[in-house]
């Protein structure tokens, strides 16, 4: 692979990969006769230097620009109508989601509600709410900074209620962008602390997209093969990045949005209530949690770990090898073992049990977990 050309995917959708492929943007928007978009990202990024050279360039382009970046770590309702009345009152044409999971789920809800005005949480997908997503929705386009949630290929965002916590999934086929600017230049300057978290976030994406108990053969192929990727250039983009190992971590990001439409399980429904409850950075809360999910779900799935464990060139092909890898890998990369480490106390497990069980990825797991499981595993994690 030259990781210095760029190359077009459309699965699942247009995907322009590769070096200096988010320069396309404003040839693309003049294209569709986009000249007013809103663009969403977060706070951090709003600040950061290839942020202003994308808004530089399309305004130079006469191409009007508003932004809006105020929104939460974990995003919640509140952010997703703030940024449609900024949509309504500069009157925009269309929605760029430039950022991390939180940016690209926000912009996604704001796509979502511009003509769907029903309170937000009627369209929850867990509630069957997709069937009322029946409009039209502005053109969207993506573009990702993180290699972790693979969001820009999602066509659903994760909203928490900003007084429950409880975290809503807002689903329809409609939701997808349009095309996908995958740059894995905008990548290079991340902190080491958040390119080890997302990229674990990518990689429980995988594990538990490969995991699943919904038979799906072709995401199976593509988590087996995101593992792989991810083995080989995690710890290097952490702490020796290079176009190389960025470039793998993105496109493998990517594709774990792509494997777990089969669905996702425990490690999920142990990280969410720890995002809503306690704020903690999603990738880190996956990240903290996967070995002691994985340790779960051995029993009855030793033939599935043995396939991870070859993916991952273990010399033991079990379960309790991948187990050990998972814990290893964290220490490579500076991620704690111990919830307390991430601020997590014994007073919290109660709730965060009760948050768990009402969580919508266990289901999809390829064994049942109860309330006490979920207890438990806290238990252990602490």
């Amino acid at each position: 692979m030259n990781f210095n050309k760029i190359y077009q995917y459309s699965f699942p959708t247009l995907i322009r990969f590769g070096a200096g492929s988010s320069k396309e943007l404003g040839a693309y928007l003049i294209k569709n006769g986009l000249y007013r978009p809103l663009i969403v990202t977060d706070p951090t990024v709003f600040q950061l230097d290839f942020f202003n050279e994308i808004v530089k360039d399309l305004k130079d382009r006469d191409i009007s620009v508003n932004i809006f970046h105020e929104i939460h770590k974990n995003p919640v309702k509140s952010d997703v109508y703030r940024g449609t009345e900024t949509f309504d009152a500069f009157d925009r044409d269309s929605v760029i989601g430039i950022g991390g999971g939180a940016a690209l789920d926000v912009a996604r809800g704001i796509v979502l509600r511009v003509h769907h005005r029903e309170d937000l949480f009627k369209y929850d997908d867990l509630k069957g709410g997709d069937v009322f997503v029946t409009n039209d929705v502005p053109h969207f386009i993506t573009i990702p900074t993180t290699a972790g949630t693979g969001s820009e290929v999602g066509r659903s965002a994760i909203i928490s209620d900003d007084e429950t916590h409880q975290k809503k999934i807002l689903f329809s086929p409609k939701l997808m962008a349009k095309i996908v600017f995958a740059d894995p230049l905008l990548t290079m300057e991340l902190p080491s602390f958040i390119t080890a978290a997302t990229g674990m976030d990518a990689l429980t994406h995988h594990m538990e997209a490969f995991l699943t108990n919904m038979f799906h053969p072709m995401c199976d192929g593509i988590a087996l093969q995101g593992i792989s990727l991810i083995h080989d250039s995690l710890e290097k983009a952490v702490h020796h990045p290079d176009l190389e190992s960025r470039s793998k971590m993105l496109i493998a990001s990517l594709m774990g949005a792509v494997a777990f439409q089969k669905g996702l399980g425990v490690v999920h429904s142990l990280a969410h209530p720890l995002s809503s409850l306690l704020d903690t950075h999603h990738g880190l809360a996956n990240a903290v949690n996967i070995p002691y999910g994985m340790d779960f779900n051995i029993t009855g799935f030793e033939h599935k770990f043995k396939l991870i464990a070859r993916t991952l060139n273990l010399k033991e092909e079990s379960g309790q090898a991948v187990v050990s890898y998972l814990f290893e890998l964290n220490d490579k990369i500076h991620i704690p073992r111990k919830l307390s480490a991430i601020g997590v106390k014994p007073e919290h497990i109660e709730t965060l049990a009760d948050l768990a069980i009402a969580d919508f990825a266990h289901p999809n797991n390829p064994k049942p977990v109860s309330r006490a499981d979920f207890k438990q595993l806290y238990l252990k994690a602490l």
